[in-house]
């Protein structure tokens, strides 16, 4: 079994078609269906079901393709980490975040490092914590920047604690101050109008646990958005959101920020990594800045 057969392999079971596969992966089409043959001879099964022309994956080539994913994102790895052995003039960093941490977090610290190493390319995926989860387990990211805890289904992974953060609820600036003091309880939301996010996001399930708590389902003007559409319509008067309090200041003049009161809201961010694969050394060196220099939220 050879990589460029499971390069080939993987390919085709993502166009599910040979020619457009083969042009993918700059290679005749009789050429790339010679080496899938050949794979299918060593593992003794068929990968692909080729019916009239539809070419869907054998069980065998369901099984196989997790694997062989994972195993060419090693060997990917791989030769990145003996490329960075001289120095870091050159090299990667695969890091995965939140669309929250995105905004509020990363700006300076990528800033930082790109500073210091700017032969390094930085290939920065968003997404919510549970997507970031699977990404790192598939070899398809080297760091990810994460909401504790982590989903139970979660493969072996190394987490450290880098901040907790408060959540803070924003509203228009044109529109009258939510809540008492400079502060809100969750209990003041029952009844108000929210901006929600979309399922599948930390802050969502964190907001609607809380009102829960509270004895009452939240009301939503808008759901479904990510964090710059959600800040948007928070501008445009339609409701007030619960967000990141780094978020929330960066946000600008024409948001304004209301602390909760009592115990508040909080979440927890880690930094995460597969325990079974040490990440490059770019990535390390990213990683080390990121533990030196853990912010502080204001």
């Amino acid at each position: 079994m050879h990589f460029q057969q499971l390069t080939y392999f993987v390919a085709v079971a993502e166009t599910r078609h040979f020619t457009r596969a083969a042009e993918a992966v700059h290679v005749s089409q009789p050429s790339l269906s010679q080496q899938i043959r050949a794979l299918e001879a060593e593992l003794g099964a068929d990968l692909f079901s080729r019916a009239r022309g539809n070419i869907t994956l054998t069980d065998a080539g369901e099984a196989l393709l997790p694997l062989a994913r994972r195993i060419l994102a090693d060997a990917e790895t791989a030769r990145h980490e003996v490329q960075e052995l001289v120095s870091l003039r050159r090299g990667r960093v695969r890091l995965g975040a939140t669309p929250s941490l995105c905004t509020g977090l990363l700006p300076d610290l990528l800033r930082a490092f790109h500073d210091r190493h700017p032969g390094v390319r930085l290939l920065l995926e968003e997404g919510g914590s549970h997507d970031l989860v699977r990404q790192l387990a598939r070899g398809a990211l080297d760091l990810a920047l994460v909401v504790l805890p982590l989903p139970a289904a979660s493969p072996a992974l190394t987490t450290v604690e880098l901040l907790r953060e408060d959540l803070v609820v924003v509203s228009a600036a044109t529109e009258p101050p939510p809540g008492r003091d400079g502060s809100i309880r969750i209990a003041d939301l029952e009844g108000a109008p929210l901006v929600m996010f979309r399922h599948g996001y930390n802050l969502r399930e964190l907001t609607l646990a809380a009102c829960r708590a509270e004895g009452f389902e939240p009301t939503f003007t808008v759901e479904g958005g990510e964090m710059d559409a959600v800040l948007g319509f928070v501008r445009a008067g339609l409701g007030v959101a619960v967000v990141p309090s780094m978020v929330a200041a960066r946000a600008g003049h024409d948001l304004r920020r209301t602390a909760l009161a009592g115990s508040g809201l909080r979440r927890t961010i880690a930094l995460a990594h597969r325990s079974d694969v040490d990440p490059p050394r770019a990535a390390r060196e990213l990683q080390r800045m990121l533990l030196e220099h853990r912010p502080v939220p204001g």
